[in-house]
Parts: C-alpha cells; structure tokens; sequence
C-alpha cells in the first residue's frame, strides 16, 4: 500500500486549497481514509475521515471542531484518490497534512495517528500573507 499526499502550498490567509492523496495498492472505496496535520512543534491531530462507501452504504465524513464548515473530505474511485478542499484558510491551519488509513470500512470519528496502518508522505500547507 502506498499513499501520495500531493496539493499543498503556500496560500493567503481566507484562500483555498485542495490536497489530494492517491494510492496504490488498496483500492480506495472499500475502506475508511484520514486526513491529519501536524504543526510545527505540535502532535499530529485528526482533522477528517470518510467511511468506504462501498462497504457502509453511506460514505459518512467526519470532521475535527477545528475544521468543520471550511473543510470538505471527498473521494473519487476511478481514480483511487481523496481530497480534502479547503476554504477560509487560516495561519493556525499551517502544518505538514498526511493521508492514513487503518484499513477499516467505518471512520472511529477522524481517527487516531496511533491507529493508522498506513501513511503517505506529508504535503506542506502554509497559510501566511
């Protein structure tokens, strides 16, 4: 299993971004996937998950207080990738963003880092005028 975070960058504060992770090796519907972040001398934190559509029947998104109402986690099948679009950027938002999943149909809320089974490489969000 390999995941690739790519779609990170450097924005204004109230601007949007859109970080993708694609992967290779599991096909993406049939399981839960997480979005994390990790600031600078900060714990990596849960910020969203999305159920497996294919397994729940639903897709369910759940998000952190943090993020909620500015933050959208959406996956597209055919080509085996999340996203998590991200508006109203704000500079506490700044931080390394991960995609990880613990290879479970159903989210256990936005996740624990301890849980995750497998991680892709970070993409660097930074939100600064």
């Amino acid at each position: 299993v390999q995941l690739q975070a790519s779609g990170g960058g450097l924005v204004q504060p109230g601007g949007s971004l859109r970080p993708s992770c694609e992967a290779t090796g599991i096909t993406l519907p049939y399981f839960a996937m997480s979005w994390f972040r990790q600031a600078p001398g900060k714990e990596r934190e849960g910020i969203s998950c999305i159920d497996s559509t294919i397994m729940t029947g639903s897709g369910s998104t759940y998000y952190a207080d943090s993020v909620k109402g500015r933050f959208t986690i959406s996956r597209d099948g055919f080509k085996n990738t999340v996203y998590l679009q991200m508006h109203s950027l704000e500079p506490e938002d700044t931080a390394v963003y991960y995609c990880a999943t613990e290879i479970l149909s159903s989210c256990r809320g936005v996740g624990r880092a301890d849980d995750m089974g497998y991680w892709g490489k970070g993409t660097q969000v930074t939100v600064s005028s």
